[in-house]
């Protein structure tokens, strides 16, 4: 009698053992099965973000159009959408949202693209502070929105202020030292109250020639300082080197930009003159 009641109990461990065993076994098996879902959906996630950024990169080369400026940014948006972690995705939408916000003639779009750069300048500066493209578009977005409403507060001019000194403190070169030409827009285009002042646009648009020769957009608005200054024979002079200058390919939209605005400004200073 003994013997069987301790065979019974016997029997119960065993079978609680192997329900037991069984239960772990099922839990492994669903939490490995999870994470690989986890895993293919974030590679999944990632690759297409990776492409959108792909799609986004060709589209930009043909930016002089402005319709596939407008298409590289919806691919952006995509990228973002898809994994918000990238920091590419986030600061070349940065780019391209100025871009349009820059070229466009339609109020609302202007307005709409300034803040999704501002926006996404910000998470880019968020992802990854130590470098530069997140600081110089998210400035330059900053700065867009000010020219097209005036700056019109001190908070303003200090934001695009912060953003290109980052930009000249990480890496000085980018964008072909780009951060003096924001510097050197700021300062033309605030109103001095806020500390606006044309002469010391000057000094930053003429150190960024210094390093950058060819860089027409920078040469334009040197010019357009130059002109503010009642310098006029200095900005011909300089509209004149854009008309010479060999542009860089990967940069043709700007200069060609530059070439149209400095065309714009000879005609305003000769017609002044008269």
């Amino acid at each position: 009698m003994v013997n069987l009641k301790k065979s019974q109990q016997k029997l119960r461990s065993a079978l609680i053992g192997c329900a037991v065993f069984s239960i772990a076994f099922i839990g492994i098996s669903c939490n490995r099965g999870a994470e690989t879902t986890t895993s293919l959906a974030g590679s999944s996630d990632a690759k297409m973000a990776a492409d959108r950024i792909a799609e986004a990169d060709t589209l930009w080369e043909g930016r002089e159009d402005i319709k596939k400026a407008r298409v590289a940014v919806a691919a952006l948006r995509q990228a973002r959408t898809a994994d918000y972690g990238n920091y590419d995705a986030a600061w070349k939408l940065a780019r391209g949202a100025f871009y349009v916000g820059d070229h466009t003639d339609n109020d609302d779009e202007r307005t709409e693209m300034f803040r999704t750069g501002t926006e996404a300048g910000k998470a880019a500066v968020k992802l990854q502070p130590d470098k530069p493209e997140g600081h110089f578009w998210l400035g330059a977005n900053y700065g867009g929105a000010a020219a097209h409403s005036t700056i019109a507060n001190l908070s303003s001019f200090n934001d695009i202020k912060t953003e290109m000194e980052a930009v000249l403190k990480i890496d000085e070169g980018y964008q072909g030292y780009s951060a003096y030409l924001g510097l050197g827009r700021l300062y033309l285009q605030a109103p001095r109250v806020l500390g606006g002042d044309s002469s010391k646009a000057i000094e930053y648009l003429e150190k960024g020639i210094k390093l950058n020769p060819k860089h027409s957009l920078m040469r334009y608005h040197l010019a357009e300082a130059l002109q503010a200054n009642n310098r006029d024979a200095e900005a011909k002079k300089q509209i004149e080197a854009i008309a010479a200058t060999a542009p860089d390919p990967k940069h043709m939209a700007e200069h060609n930009e530059a070439v149209a605005k400095g065309k714009k400004l000879l005609e305003k200073i000769e017609a002044d003159a008269r």
